[in-house]
């Protein structure tokens, strides 16, 4: 089983952990955002992803085997960083693809987890909207370090008119793109990059109209089996 039943975390230690994860990906964000690109920040980076992958398999309540596995990964990931920012012969197109890989990672485990909670909860708690807020994020963010991948990797420019993919070009067209807001400032010169980028904003439109707006829209509602269950106990008139 991916999650353990011998020691289910309480509620305050679920909503702890998913609070952390949030403080984690929006942390991440603004390094790749508005630090200025360099060895250190490249690092930073990279441990902040690592970072978030083990806060998600945490959340999400996984097993010890799944949770070393998020470490190993993560120590790799960060070898690589370390490695690639001592000009140690890794390319950074590696070092993308490996964050990518680790942020990845991330949403299936906290869907995981948040479906375990809905039903074992019956209800939609606060820890729930911290889950999938999370995700949507670390979605925006993989996909960002995926268009950095494609620029490094693919020999061409990512973006047309020859504009450099760095960490905050990427990570702010990603986000226009699953947001589906589309400036235009930035946009992909490939057909890979298009077809890349389509299924990115057609992922953040679904996300957003069914699986936020039914998790927000139901916070502190009981479950419909618990609603049935209550309306059969009242006493007959």
């Amino acid at each position: 089983m991916l999650r353990r039943r011998d020691a289910e975390p309480s509620r305050r230690t679920e909503l702890t952990r998913y609070g952390l994860l949030l403080a984690a990906t929006v942390t991440s964000l603004g390094v790749q955002g508005i630090v200025a690109p360099g060895p250190v920040q490249q690092v930073v980076v990279t441990a902040l992803a690592g970072a978030a992958l083990l806060l998600a398999f945490r959340a999400a309540a996984l097993t010890p085997r799944w949770i070393a596995f998020a470490t190993v990964l993560t120590l790799g990931a960060l070898l690589l960083s370390v490695l690639r920012a001592a000009d140690g012969g890794v390319g950074e197109g590696a070092v993308r693809a490996m964050n990518a890989a680790l942020i990845a990672l991330g949403p299936p485990a906290i869907a995981v987890g948040i479906v375990h909670d809905l039903r074992s909860s019956g209800r939609v708690r606060l820890e729930a909207v911290f889950g999938v807020l999370s995700l949507y994020m670390l979605l925006g963010m993989a996909y960002g370090f995926v268009y950095g991948a494609i620029d490094r990797f693919g020999g061409d420019p990512f973006f047309a008119g020859g504009d450099p993919a760095t960490v905050s070009h990427c990570l702010y067209f990603s986000f226009t793109t699953l947001a589906t807001v589309g400036y235009g400032d930035f946009v992909a010169r490939t057909d890979l990059g298009h077809t890349v980028a389509v299924s990115e904003a057609l992922i953040g439109q679904i996300y957003l109209v069914t699986v936020v707006s039914l998790i927000v829209s139901n916070l502190g509602r009981p479950a419909r089996r618990d609603r049935g269950s209550a309306e059969r106990d009242l006493p007959e008139r």
